[in-house]
Order: C-alpha cells, then structure tokens, then sequence
C-alpha cells in the first residue's frame, strides 16, 4: 500500500535517512519511535510529500489517502463551531449535499425526468456514505474526545491550542483516511480522551503510523514498532514492550558478533605483524590484510538506556505536614471547581494528580502553589521549601545563558563538575553545556527547566505536566530522578506508565472535592473498575490488604510495637512544631516591641525585653533540636 525504499534524505548538510526502507500494509498499527531530533515527524512530512527526499522513492496505490496531525495545527484558527470544522472530513459527503439542494432548488421551477434521476444518483449515494448521519457521528467523536454538548456550537477560535488540535483529530478521524499519521496525539489529550482515542484506533480499519512518548498508549494500540535509528527504519513485528525485549535480544547477539570478530581481528593483526618481514609467509600475510579489507565491520552496541547517578539532595527537612488545605472553594464565574474541600499533604508523599481536563488539577496545583487566589485556608508546614514546574516556566528561562550558566541561578553553590554531572543525567554531554538556551527544541528545553527544578534543594515539588514533550529515554530520566527523590512531590501527569512508576498516593477531583486513594496507579485502577462494575455505588476508600507471612503473630507484634513508638514519635514531633511556631511568634514580638522608642530609650525597660528576648531565643534553640532528635530518630 505505501513502500519506502532506500529512502536518503540530508537536512543542513546531517544525514537523518541513508538507505532506509519501510513496508506499510493496509491495516497496519505502526509506532513510530525514536530519540528526540532522530528523524520521526521528518518521516511523516517525507510520506506526506512536505519534503523531498534526496534519494530513494516514497511510492503509494493510486487510491491512497493521507491524513497527517501534526503540532503545526495547533495555531489553526476559525470562526466557524468546533462541529462544522470536525464536519469538514466529511468532504464528499458535504460535496453530495450541496448538490443535492442545488438540484431540489432546480427543480422548484423546472421538474424534469433528468433531474429526478440526478437526484436519485445523488441521493443514493448520499444515503450509502452515511450521510443522514455525518452530525450524529462528528459529536460522538468530538464528545469522545472531551468536549461537552454545550461547546460544539462554540467557534473554534475561543479555544486554546490543545483544544484546537482535538478538534482537528477528530476532523482526521472522520475522514477515515487509508493511512492516519498522527504525530505525538496524547500531547494534548487528558485520560478519558487518551483511553477513548485508543479504543478508536484500535478498531480503526486502516493502516496507523503513530508517534508518541506514551508507551502504554502504543503498547495498546500498535501491532508493530519501527524505530529510528542510526539514519535506518528497523522494524519489530509487535508492540512496544516486544519491541523493548527484542532489541535487547538483537543487541545481545550483536554484542557477541562484534566481540567474536574484534577477537578475530586482533588474532589477524598478531599474525600479521608476527610474520611480516619473513619472505615464506608473505602469502598468507597478504591473504590476512586482504581478509581484513574485505570484512563487513560489525558496529558495538551503544545503549540508549541513560542513567541518573546523581544523588538529588536537599539541605532543610521538612516537618511532618508539608500541606494542609482546608475548607478550599474555588470557582470561575459560574463555573465551580472546588468547594469547601480539604487535602493534607504528609512528609514522603508522592502523589499523582489525576484525571479529565477541565476538573482543576492544574488549579488545585496553583493554589498549593499559592498562586491561585482562593478561599479557605492554605497552610505551608514548617520547613517547607517548594518548588514549582509547569510549561510556562520554559518562557523564564534565560535564553541568552548557556545551560551552564543557566543552572547556577538555580544553586550557585555546585562546582561547575557536579552542574555538568546533572546536564549529563539530562542528556546534555561534551559541549551541550555551552550551547545558549535559545536554539534548545521544545523537548531540551524541558529537560533544562526540570533539572533547575530538581537540583534547587527544594524538599517539596509541584510539577505540572513534566513529560510534555520529552522522548522516552528523557521521560526514563526523570522517573529515575524522582525514584532517588527524598522529599515530597505532587506531579499532574496523563501519561500512566509515569504515574505508575513515581506515585504512591493518587489524588483525583470528584463532586468538587478532592478524594484520595492510598496506594499506587495500578491498585487505583484495579478500585475504578470495581467501583464501575459496582455501578459507583460505593464511594469508600478500601484499606490495602496486608499479605500474608509464615510467622503472622510474631510479624504482626513486631509491626505493634513498631507502629507504637511511630506513632509516639509523631506526636511528640507535632507537638514540638506547635511550639516552635509559638516560640517564634514571641519572638517576632518582643523584636517589635525592642524597636520601640519608649522601650530602646528606657534601659530599665530595655534590659527587661532583651531578658525575655535571651530566653526566648534559647527555648527556640532547644525546641529546634529536640525537633531535629526526634526527627532522626523517626527515620532511623
């Protein structure tokens, strides 16, 4: 259906294809991966005929159709609703329709045998494409995709640029083309949207070529996997967890082939220098170089699988309530997001924030940001230092700075080693680090701003959608950084093989209130389809069930007396923070009171303050370490 063949193709001069081929078969569910600038949304312009090759042939049936979404739609704008821009994929049947009232409007004044018969023609064909139904089917889609019945008659121009991407995903999907190129679709996709559009291409009855960072969106939805890789298209027939087993199969017996023959070629050399200069072996020297020049090299293997070595630290330790929100409201106009809810965040919690667009993740997150005007109280526990990423944080980065430069305003005190070590982990080698932030790509540039943001010594993150725009091996990164991340974090993130690897504690919004479940991603989809089955009925939380073990009663009153002192050191913990808060309210006090004049110029008032000042600061002293003992002895 689609063959490419000896594909070349040069951009300033890099080669990104040098004889690569591809056979694409009608039906064909093909995720297209690769490293970030390898080549990937190149191919699918190359396909689409938006570059030339310089070599080799991109050959297609003559009734092949494509239909290509890519990031460029992003700024397409229109006044017409969001339903007649999807309904534009219905082009001939929208073709049939204008004819078919050009005919009726005919026939008002001249009714003729022929134009009852043209009419018929049209009418049928019309009825055969389905067309009495083609508005039914745009707003299933575009509901599908998340948009509510009440916004299909908005124009497309009110909506911001992830929503204007859907709508032109679901225009594509209603064209049905015989080959669907998508490039990185879940980009902009919440995970009701994610897990509908899977569900869509799985059924699909053409061929799909899909780029994406997402690998269970692929692992759902392709049936092949092509990655892109030193300038060839190589091929897996499954999908991207066969791929990540079978590459490292191939790579094991490449490994072996390439030790087998550099063995081979310094047993060669040894000979060959060993009976050079004697005149009887001269031929089987000859014969040895000769082999030598003719032999097809084997390349090493070069993993892709970068790792994080470096200790993420931070100087200040938290109390043991980071958070505490209580009795939040928040609305838009009309438009309610939370009401009265409360959410407290504990010391050690990795919590994912989840769920569809539109229910406030990104609010919620501002506001414990405290960026985000509310009502009710916000409280930031004791020790707490936080730091906040989200896109827009890309726009306050220097972009005149090196990446060098640029990660000294985040902590001035690393050595120019240990900055280069983080650039390193972030995929920055050699001389990256001097490259000035502005001719960074959308994905680096993400890298740079998360590895400022984990190196700030910050014990409390807030990260609003990291893996926007990252490839796999940089979203690998990240999930290592925070696995060997000591503090706390709350991360908004659609993206499921994410969540599942860095969350223990899902957060979701539900009737304006924020609900938590206590454990990983994959128990809180288990609890979700067993609540569905439920029909929702229940609303409880279940406790996670302890596994069993052979000696439960000795386990179970090592696990008492464990949890006893737990627990006492916990209290004995809060009620120190109680007192140092009230230690350095007195504090800030009697400072206001030794500015005043009738106090600073009386020494016998003076003396008196600066005595209750000596005391108060040495009992603050004293509850910080205590605090600090107990604290020690709790992680111990």
């Amino acid at each position: 259906m689609l063959t490419i063949h000896n594909l070349s193709f040069y951009f300033g001069g890099r080669p990104i294809f040098e004889e690569a081929s591809l056979q694409v078969k009608p039906k064909d569910k093909i995720g297209l991966i690769g490293l970030n600038g390898k080549g990937k949304s190149t191919l699918l312009k190359l396909i689409v005929g938006e570059y030339t090759p310089d070599g080799g042939t991109i050959s297609m049936a003559g009734d092949v159709t494509l239909g290509f979404l890519n990031q460029d739609l992003l700024s397409y704008e229109s006044a017409e609703s969001i339903l007649l821009v999807a309904m534009q994929g219905f082009q001939r049947e929208l073709e049939l329709q204008h004819q078919i009232e050009e005919v009726l409007h005919k026939m008002e004044t001249n009714y003729t045998d022929e134009l009852v018969h043209e009419l018929g023609e049209l009418q049928e064909e019309y009825d055969i494409l389905g067309g009495y139904s083609i508005q039914a089917r745009a707003e299933e889609i575009l509901e599908g995709l998340g948009f509510r019945t009440e916004d299909l008659q908005r124009p497309l121009k009110e909506f911001s640029g992830g929503w204007r991407m859907r709508v032109m995903l679901a225009k594509l999907l209603l064209q049905k083309p015989s080959v669907l190129l998508l490039d990185e679709p879940t980009n902009h996709l919440d995970l009701p949207s994610i897990q509908w559009i899977e569900k869509y291409i799985a059924n699909y009855e053409n061929a799909v070529i899909v780029v994406s960072h997402d690998r269970t969106f692929l692992d759902n939805v392709t049936t092949s996997t092509v990655e892109v890789s030193n300038c060839k298209l190589n091929f897996y027939p499954g999908n991207y967890s066969f791929y990540l087993e079978e590459k490292e199969l191939r790579n094991e017996i490449q490994k072996g082939a390439y030790e087998n023959q550099q063995a081979q070629i310094r047993q060669t050399e040894r000979f060959i220098e060993r009976f050079k200069a004697k005149a009887t072996k001269a031929r089987q020297v000859q014969s040895r170089v000769k082999a030598l020049e003719r032999m097809d090299m084997v390349e090493d293997v070069i993993s892709d699988d970068a790792k994080v070595h470096f200790r993420f630290q931070f100087g200040t330790q938290p109390g043991r309530h980071v958070m505490r929100l209580d009795n939040i409201s928040k609305a838009y106009d009309e438009n309610v997001i939370l009401k009265n809810t409360v959410g407290h965040i504990e010391r050690g919690d990795k919590i994912a924030l989840i769920g569809a667009n539109g229910k406030g993740k990104s609010t919620l997150l501002r506001i414990i940001a405290g960026t985000e005007k509310h009502e009710g109280q916000r409280a930031l526990g004791h020790n707490v230092n936080f730091s906040f990423y989200a896109q827009h944080q890309l726009e306050s980065l220097h972009v005149n700075e090196t990446l060098l430069d640029e990660l000294k305003y985040a902590d001035s005190t690393k050595s120019e080693t240990e900055l280069r070590s983080v650039l390193g982990c972030f995929l920055f080698g050699g001389e990256d680090v001097f490259k000035k932030i502005k001719v960074l790509s959308g994905g680096e540039k993400s890298r740079v701003a998360l590895a400022k943001v984990l190196i700030s010594e910050a014990n409390f993150l807030l990260l609003d959608e990291p893996t926007n725009h990252l490839d796999m091996q940089s979203v690998n990164i990240l999930v290592q950084a925070l696995q060997q991340y000591e503090g706390t974090y709350v991360v908004v993130s659609h993206d499921r093989h994410f969540v599942s690897q860095v969350a223990n504690k899902i957060w979701y919004i539900e009737d304006q209130e924020i609900k938590v479940y206590p454990g990983t991603f994959e128990e809180y989809l288990w609890w979700q389809a067993e609540r569905e089955k439920d029909g929702q009925g229940s609303q409880t939380i279940p406790k996670k069930v302890e596994t069993t073990d052979e000696n439960p009663v000795e386990k179970k009153s090592f696990r008492d007396k464990s949890n006893d002192e737990r627990k006492r050191l916990e209290k004995e913990i809060e009620e120190l923070e109680e007192k140092i808060e009230d230690f350095e309210l007195q504090k800030l006090k009697i400072e206001a009171k030794l500015a005043e004049k009738e106090v600073f110029s009386d020494p016998e008032k003076l003396a008196k303050e600066n005595k209750r000042y000596e005391k108060v600061k040495f009992n603050l002293n004293q509850a910080h370490e205590k605090w600090e003992a107990k604290m020690l002895e709790l992680e111990d």
